[in-house]
Order: structure tokens, then sequence, then C-alpha cells
């Protein structure tokens, strides 16, 4: 059976669909990245918050330890010799109110040790927790990175094959461009560095030095002029205010597709600097036509 040739027009479509959705996984993967490494974080905050309390737990114990074998020589079940034994902290705080014939001082060690033993059993709990999390965040991770991967060879096959209906070519990715136009103060500094970084390649998940996804290169960019921005376009869209089409101002950002899976730098002139899609360099591209079509609003940190 045979099948009609794709259109230009289909094709071009095709590669459409694929641009945004490749961006907007790619963001996701950005996300998912984000939380495992925050949950990584946590999962090792906790793990050194166990090793400090179980160093006093055990310094307590062996105190508890010491007075309690030199008191008692039996098997009383409310002895501290016992009490240290125990498996929980519910059985050590009952049976640690029943000790009524310590000193004052053994007393406060006992409790001491009893809310040390509490602590420990509670952080290795949360530590346990953390650690789950962020093996679940590590598989998201893998799962998102297939997805943009898959999404990637599917647009790099179409492209090879009808090479002439890339949506978003045209744009200059010559090494060594400088920014020439009227922005300043921390507009300027984003866009001398934005400059900078054109003809290095996209790498989806990148924030450089080397390569970049589209957010990497925002965020770096306007981390260049000293405003510290969030990782994802999502993220970025929500910082600053937005301003519409006409009012654009150079350095501010701009975003793309009804996800906002894409955004990059105003130049002026009617221009952006971005990091376009794997297989392409960071570039200097008009945002007539196909860029935008997609355009949704800008923002201004």
């Amino acid at each position: 059976m045979a099948y009609a040739e794709p259109t230009q027009e289909e094709v071009e479509a095709k590669l459409d669909e694929l641009q945004e959705q490749a961006d907007g996984i790619v963001q996701d993967y950005n996300e998912a990245k984000q939380d495992y490494e925050a949950a990584k974080e946590k999962a090792d905050d906790l793990k050194d918050e166990v090793g400090d309390e179980k160093e006093r737990y055990e310094k307590l114990r062996d105190e508890v330890a010491h007075f309690a074998s030199a008191a008692y020589q039996g098997t009383d079940l409310d002895s501290p010799a016992n009490v240290i034994s125990v498996d929980n902290p519910e059985d050590l705080m009952a049976q640690s109110a029943d000790v009524g014939y310590l000193s004052e001082n053994q007393k406060e060690k006992l409790d001491d040790f009893s809310d040390s033993a509490e602590r420990l059993f509670r952080l290795k709990d949360e530590a346990d927790a953390a650690l789950e999390e962020a093996k679940d965040k590590k598989e998201e991770i893998e799962e998102k990175k297939e997805k943009v991967e898959d999404k990637i060879a599917e647009q790099e096959d179409l492209l090879a094959e009808f090479p002439s209906a890339d949506p978003a070519s045209g744009g200059d990715d010559t090494a060594g461009a400088s920014y020439t136009g009227p922005a300043s103060g921390d507009a300027r500094a984003a866009l001398d560095f934005a400059f900078a970084q054109v003809g290095k390649p996209y790498v989806y998940g990148a924030t450089g030095p080397d390569g970049y996804d589209c957010s990497g290169l925002v965020m770096r960019a306007w981390g260049a002029a000293g405003v510290s921005l969030p990782r994802t376009t999502y993220a970025q869209a929500e910082v600053g205010h937005r301003v519409t089409r006409d009012q654009l101002q150079p350095g501010d950002i701009v975003f793309f597709y009804g996800s906002l899976g894409h955004d990059g730098l105003y130049v002026g002139n009617g221009q952006m600097v971005h990091a376009p899609r794997t297989g392409k360099n960071v570039e200097v591209v008009s945002m007539s036509g196909y860029w935008d079509s997609q355009f949704q609003f800008g923002v201004r940190p």
C-alpha cells in the first residue's frame, strides 16, 4: 500500500508540534532534576543529623549505663539498666517515668537519654523517607530523559529528510558576537553574557559553561547581572512583571508556546538571543514569522 509523501506544510506543522513538545519535556526534566537534587540534599542533611544525634545518644547511654550498673546489680524491670535496653522511645518513656529512686542529676541524664533516643528514632525514619523520595525523583528524571531523547530523535529524523522545513531556522550562531544595542545596567550585563555564549551548543538540562538549554541560558545571563532566576521556564515566567509584545525592551525574557516551554532574551529590533534545540547552537534570531506566532508574553526581571 503506497503512502503519499507529506507536504512541506505538513512537515513544518509536525516539526512545530515536536519543537513545542520537546521544549516542554525538557522543562519537565529540569523540574524533576531540581526535585531530585533537593530530596538528595535533604536526605544527606538528615544523615548528618542522625550521625550527630547517634554520637550524643551513645555518650548519654554510656553515662546512664555507668550509674545504672554502679547502683543496681539485680534485674528489676524498672531499673535504669533495663531502661537503656528498650527498643523504642515509647517504651523508654514509659519505663523511665516509673523510676523514682534516682538522684536529680541522674534523672536529668535519663531524661536527656530518653529525648535523644526519641529524636534518633525519628531522624532515622525521616532520613529513610527522604532517601526513598530521592530515589523516586531519580527514576522520574530517567523517565523524562527518555521522553526528551525520543522527541529529539523524532525531530532529527524529520529534519534529516526535510532540512528546509525547520520552522525555527534562520538564526545567526556565529561565535564571537557582541551586543551593541542600547540596553544599560542589569539588562546590558545579561545581554553581554548571552551574546558571549552565541555559537555554543544547545544541551538539554545544561546551564553552561560549555552548553545551555533555553532556560539555562536565561538563568545564567541574568545571574551574570546579579539577578537570581529560577531554573525552569515555568518558574521564570512568574518573576518580575509581564509585558506585551509592543512593550518589550532589550533584556526582557520572552516566552513561547502555550505551555511556556521555551524562552530567550529580547535583544531589540525584533530579535532575540536564545538556545533553540538539540542540534543547534545559541543564536540571535528574528522573532518575526515562526517565533512571533508562538510568542506569549515578556517578563522584565
